[in-house]
């Protein structure tokens, strides 16, 4: 068995050739398409010497040629990294660095940047430029630099697979969005990558796949799906491959608009949608509500990376009360962690509440593991065994720090923290390393945030920690109001009364036109936290 990522695609080609794979707009191209249009690309990279083991950066919002040039980098079992379209030259630099960049794919808008940050990595010597699918006609130079537009590139290539045999243990890196400090490439596995990304363990079940269960699930009538977040993120990436694995259509859009996404679930029957928490939850439902649209199709409406707020999901399953709701938990360090099927009538005000896998532990500050039935209402950190990354790349030590070894048994310990629930659920809490400890009480501002959110004048908010001379730390509320609307500290502070411990009110309020988060909605608490720290020094005296 390959279990390889490339195998497992071409297993669904092999199964549906004909069937569609990917659409952006009205531009559809069927899994035989995509496979011949990916082998030329693999052939051109390997006329540049690119192979085993050599790393690819993946610079481009979502497209058909982005999903191309994906598939391409896996097929000559090279490793595509995803690189961050909203970097600007510093942040470019760090990771053409970090990640040891050998070749480069890349939406042709960027080029000047590329031109800039380029020549100072010498071993990066391979530029294929996209057309950029919201601006198409932009006639950036790629020359400059020895890049060649992707037409040129595949133009006189073959659409064989000739590509030999590759490995499960190829790998396959995803650097890190996080919400601190530069990313970090979180090296998998493919067949580690695919267990617990890619859909080969049944999420609800905890049952392994073998490797046609996907591609023989492909004979069946498609799904139409819409995973909302850009490739760049490993969520996003990972939902895209799971889909082809299993001879799915797969719908992308090269920016996310609320308005653009219900005319194309009216229009093409979307039936799964994947989203990133309130960061588009919260706009997707208020244009639904504000407009005319019907979106009955969708019967499956997931979200997973960041935070679907009880208040926003209450608004979700009053306009949609036949579609399956679920909100899944992990990180780029353990994949999902957990999966909770959300039930209208028991949502909770602190946090997801997922079922977690037998591989999803709690941990104590010492390492020891709570136990599930007798330690129910404990706060400890998620840990998952088995199918876990072989470190990150070039960073012994934080991976050290990150997979642990207890009892003889390997954990990747990401840093959430989460509460023990009755029958084996937890409640994720979030990041200790945003945990804010005031007068020695330990606050996760994920839980502070979701009460925050359902005060009827909040439409989104962050919580850090300030300076405060008598607890150490104060908790802190980064707030944005609706269109209109105003907040003040005392009426929030009684609204959320009603909803958390008096020691986890907020004592400082900085209101903000728009809250810090980036491109695929990740709350961006540094910031929040330099935007407090501009009106609040400190706390308290």
């Amino acid at each position: 068995m390959a279990l390889n990522i490339a195998d497992l695609f071409e297993h669904a080609v092999d199964a549906v050739p004909e069937k569609p794979a990917v659409q952006v707009g009205d531009r559809v191209i069927s899994f035989g398409e995509l496979e011949a249009e990916s082998n030329r690309l693999a052939h051109f990279l390997q006329q540049r010497g690119i192979g085993a083991g050599d790393h690819v950066g993946l610079y481009a919002k979502n497209s058909i040629e982005h999903v191309i040039a994906l598939l391409a980098v896996l097929k000559v079992r090279a490793v595509a990294v995803n690189v961050n379209y909203r970097y600007v030259a510093g942040e470019l630099d760090y990771i053409f660095d970090n990640a040891d960049l050998k070749g480069l794919v890349f939406d042709r808008v960027y080029a000047d940047l590329v031109a800039e940050v380029s020549p100072k990595h010498q071993q990066l010597q391979t530029f294929v430029g996209l057309p950029d699918p919201i601006d198409p006609d932009d006639t950036s130079d790629v020359e400059g630099f020895g890049g060649v537009m992707l037409a040129d590139a595949v133009a006189d290539q073959s659409d064989a697979r000739d590509f030999g045999e590759r490995s499960p243990d190829d790998l396959h890196i995803i650097y890190t969005g996080g919400t601190t400090g530069y990313p970090k490439g979180v090296m998998w596995r493919h067949e580690d990558f695919w267990r617990v990304l890619g859909g080969g363990i049944d999420f609800m079940t905890g049952e392994p796949l073998e490797e046609y269960d996907q591609s023989k699930k492909a004979l069946q009538e498609s799904l139409v799906t819409l995973p909302l977040s850009p490739l760049m993120h490993g969520g996003a990436q990972a939902s895209l491959l799971m889909h082809l694995f299993a001879g799915q259509n797969t719908i992308l859009e090269p920016k996310f608009d609320p308005v653009r996404t219900w005319e194309i679930v009216d229009k093409y029957g979307v039936q799964m949608l994947f989203m990133t928490g309130d960061a588009m939850a919260r706009p997707l439902i208020e244009a639904y509500e504000a407009g005319d649209y019907s979106g009955q199709t969708l019967f499956a409406i997931a979200s997973s990376a960041a935070i679907f707020s009880k208040a926003i999901k209450e608004r979700w399953m009053a306009r949609f009360p036949n579609a399956v709701f679920t909100d899944s938990v992990g990180s780029s360090e353990t994949g999902f962690q957990g999966t909770g099927l959300q039930d209208a009538s028991a949502l909770s005000t602190d946090g997801p509440v997922v079922s977690i896998p037998a591989t999803t532990v709690i941990l104590d500050d010492d390492n020891r593991l709570l136990d599930p039935v007798k330690d129910v209402g404990k706060i400890g950190r998620t840990a998952r065994s088995g199918n876990v990354p072989v470190g990150y790349y070039k960073d012994p030590e934080k991976s050290a720090k990150t997979f642990v070894e207890i009892d003889g048994v390997r954990y990747s310990i990401p840093g959430d923290y989460a509460r023990i629930e009755e029958g084996n659920r937890i409640t994720l809490l979030g990041r200790g390393s945003n945990c804010v400890n005031t007068g020695g009480e330990k606050v996760y501002p994920e839980e502070v945030e979701m009460a925050i959110k359902g005060h009827p004048a909040v439409y989104d908010a962050l919580v850090v920690g300030l300076p405060d001379d008598k607890y150490g730390q104060a908790v802190a509320a980064v707030v944005q109001p609706r269109e209109g609307e105003t907040v003040e500290l005392d009426d929030l502070r009684s609204f959320l009364r009603t909803h958390l411990s008096g020691y986890k009110l907020p004592r400082a309020l900085t209101i903000v036109d728009e809250i810090p988060r980036n491109a695929t909605g990740k709350a961006q608490y540094p910031r929040a936290k330099e935007l407090a720290l501009a009106s609040h020094t400190t706390v308290g005296a």
